[in-house]
Formats: structure tokens, sequence, C-alpha cells
């Protein structure tokens, strides 16, 4: 049996209107707080929102709201010079995953001489933090409970993992009333990008009983959530969403996510293309690969997807899971192909090698070179 160790750092706060909370959080930490947002939230006034819970705890708020799009880490460096000059005792990052990972830099180098550099680099910051609170309004982050993240490097807008210090993230509220998804014919991508995730999370060397049987609940819920788009169905989107993000993200920090997660944020950083579009064009060709690296694991998940493989040989059964996929993306006519999107494959190389020097696709369940990662991004082309 392998051996689990769990510990997560943050008190976790679950469930609709739980941003309410937010107030006695910050609070507790002193009179001024930090919110490093998006201006996308002034849309819904969420931003209105969360300053008036603020200051009707008696906490003094200075929002940073001009985290753009394809934001690098440096933007940290900013936000961390107007957070000294505030006296911020707190830092909220309010937001998708990129703002978040800003968030947490800027919580890591505001009390410290370390740079933005330092820790894309790989050095590991000291204790001098202050502390931060995650408002995701993403529900597909991997990372929310694991003490590394991805950050966006601005020398070559490569993606790094940054090792975050033990006790830096104080909360994490997730408040399903915050969270998005994309519009139109592509909302069920974010459907599918969670599944990729969970599915490789599942199959990874690193995984145990525990991640297993949160995975394979997540599963079952994303699937729903596509079977909802394919049938047209009433489904609840927003719960749903809530809970499979969250057994994704208790999953991983238990397991690792593979190849395939850590390409589409490497096609992200690089390119102005959603990192869930990126999931499901890869999703096909990783399950293709697990089909050889851990057949009883895919076979398992064409089981959960409610495939018929009873008495079914385990190879074929596994296949099975792809077959599901492919269907389904058939039906939806989810992107398919990078082409589509204007990428070029001259420029995808340092995409791959970006992406293979991830420290957790060590744990992904077959040796994955440079080159597979390559090749992975040529068959999606």
């Amino acid at each position: 049996m392998v051996d689990i160790a769990v510990k997560f750092d943050p008190e976790i706060i679950i469930g609709v209107d739980t941003v309410n909370r937010a107030g006695s959080i910050c609070a507790e930490f002193g009179g001024r707080v930090l919110i490093v947002t998006e201006q996308v939230l002034y849309e819904n006034r969420s931003i209105e929102r969360l300053t008036g819970i603020l200051e009707d705890a008696g906490v003094e708020t200075i929002v940073f709201d001009e985290v753009p799009p394809q934001a690098t880490a440096d933007v940290a460096e900013t936000i961390a010079v107007i957070g000294q000059g505030a006296r911020c005792n707190s830092i909220i990052g309010f937001g998708g995953l990129k703002t978040n990972s800003i968030a947490k830099i800027t919580a890591m180098i505001i009390k410290s001489r370390m740079t933005v550099f330092d820790l894309l680099d790989g050095h590991e910051s000291r204790r001098d933090i202050i502390p931060y609170i995650a408002i995701p309004t993403s529900g597909r982050d991997p990372f929310l409970f694991s003490r590394t993240f991805i950050a966006v490097d601005p020398r070559d807008r490569a993606v790094k993992l940054v090792k975050a210090p033990q006790g830096l993230c104080a909360a994490a509220i997730v408040d399903g009333g915050l969270l998005g998804s994309l519009s139109g014919k592509f909302a069920s991508t974010t459907a599918f990008d969670g599944f990729c995730v969970a599915v490789e999370a599942y199959c990874s060397s690193r995984g145990n009983f525990l991640s297993d049987a949160l995975l394979e609940q997540a599963i079952i819920l994303y699937i729903q959530m596509i079977d909802s788009y394919v049938d047209n169905s009433i489904f609840d989107m927003v719960g749903n969403a809530t809970n499979a993000g969250l057994l994704t993200a208790l999953g991983c920090s238990v397991s690792s996510p593979g190849i395939g997660t850590a390409l589409s944020f490497a096609l992200n950083s690089r390119f102005n293309v959603a990192k869930s579009w990126c999931s499901t064009i890869l999703l096909p060709y990783i399950l293709e690969r697990l089909v050889s690296a851990r057949p009883e694991k895919l076979a398992k998940a064409a089981a959960l997807m409610g495939e018929p493989t009873v008495g079914a040989p385990v190879s074929e059964a596994a296949n099975m899971a792809v077959d599901a996929i492919r269907r389904r993306m058939g039906v939806l006519q989810v992107p398919a192909r990078f082409k589509d999107y204007g990428l070029v494959l001259d420029r995808m190389v340092p995409i791959a090698e970006a992406a293979r020097n991830l420290e957790f696709v060590a744990f992904s369940p077959w040796t994955v070179s440079a080159e597979d990662a390559y090749d992975l991004l040529k068959q999606a082309y």
C-alpha cells in the first residue's frame, strides 16, 4: 500500500453565499486587505459585493483590478509595491487561476527581498509572508489544495511550478454562486477540461485509494455535466461543477495531474486560447495513451461513464472510454484541432518542453519525454 500524507493549509469553506464569511476571516489578520481581481467581475457586481462585505466587517479594502487575461507573474511586483505602501495585512485572490496565482506570489514577496524571478527560478520563499485568502471564480483549479501552483514566466511565457511556503493560504472560500463558465457552444469545454484533469490524476502513478475515491466521484459528475449538454437536459451545473472541482482538487492534492494538464496550461500561457479548449482538444489523445499505460483504470473510468463494460476484456473496456469521449465531442461540436485556432505547429516545441519540465508530469503512468509531449501536440494539431 502506498503511504498517504495529507495536510491542507487552508480553512476550506464551501457553499453558496460563503463569500459572506470573508469579512470575519480577514478581520482576524488586521484592518486592511488587498484584493487582487479582474475587471470582468464588475459586470455582475461581484467586486462591489466583496468590498461591501469586508467594509461591513471593519476591514479597509484596496482593490487591484488590472490583472489582464494573459497576465504573467511579474504583475505581482507592481501589486506588492501597492500593498507595501498601503500596509496591507492580508491578500485576497478573487478571480480565475492566473489571478489567484499572481495573488499568491504577491503574498510571498510583499514582505520579502525575494523577487518574482527568484520564485520562478526555483528558490523557495522564506517565512516572511502575509496571509493569502483564495476566492476562486473558476471551479477547475487542480492546485487549490496543493503546495505548488502554476505561474507564467514573463521572460518567455513558459509555465513554471512555484512552491508556496507552508501556511501561505489561510482560507479558501469556494462559493458556487461566484463560479463562472464559458458561454454558448463552448460551455461544455469546462466539463471536458475538468474531466481531463480528473482522469489523469486517477491514472497517475502517485494515485492511491483516497485519490481514487475522490476522483471516481469527480469523473461521474463531469460526465453527468457533459451529458446534460448533449441531451439539453436540466442539471444543477453550478452545484455539481463546484462539487466536481473540489473533488478533483482534493484528489490532485494526494495524486497528481498529467501531461495533458501541463500542455493545456503551457498552451494557454503562450497563446490566446482558453485552457478549457486546449484540454478538450488533447483529451482523446491523452486517453489513447492511457489505454496502453493504465488499461485497468481506464476500463473502470469507462464503467463510471456508463459504458457497457461488463464481461468485456480490459483493453476493450478501456477503449470504450476513448470512444465515449469522442462521441460526446462530436455531438457537441467542441474544439477538435489546434490548427482551427491559428496555432502554428512549429511554435509548439517550446510548449512541449515547458510542459514536460513541470515536476508533476513525472508521475504520469508512462515516461513522458519532450518528444512525446510534442507528439501529442502534433496528433491534436
